[in-house]
C-alpha cells in the first residue's frame, strides 16, 4: 500500500522566493522548513517558512508527477496556483493544516 503525497510551494517573508516541494507529510515537512532541521539546504539558506500553496494526492507518485508539471511552468504560472487557492498569501500552516 502506498502512502499518500502532497505538493507545496513555500516563501520567504517578501514572497521573492518560491520553492516547490513534495512529501508525504505535510506538517512535519512543513515544521522542517519551519525549524530549518536541514541549516544549509536552499529553504533554510532563503528563508523558506510561510507555506502558500499545497495539493493533496492519494499516493506519493501522483504528487511526485504534480510537482514536476509546477516546477516545469514559470514562476508566473506558480503565482498564479497560489493566488488561484491563496490569493492574499497568507500562511496555510497556521491557518489549515498544523492541527491535521
Amino acid at each position: 500500500m502506498t502512502k499518500g503525497g502532497a505538493v507545496y510551494i513555500i516563501t520567504n517573508a517578501h514572497h521573492t522566493t518560491l520553492y516547490t516541494g513534495v512529501c508525504e507529510d505535510l506538517v512535519a515537512r512543513t515544521i522542517q522548513h519551519r525549524d530549518k532541521t536541514f541549516p544549509s539546504s536552499f529553504t533554510a539558506r532563503y528563508n523558506c517558512s510561510k507555506l502558500v500553496y499545497y495539493e493533496l494526492f492519494h499516493s506519493i507518485e501522483e504528487a511526485i508527477e504534480r510537482e514536476k508539471q509546477i516546477k516545469a511552468g514559470s514562476r508566473g504560472k506558480k503565482i498564479g496556483l497560489i493566488q488561484s487557492m491563496n490569493p492574499e498569501w497568507k500562511d496555510l500552516f497556521e491557518d489549515h493544516v498544523k492541527d491535521w
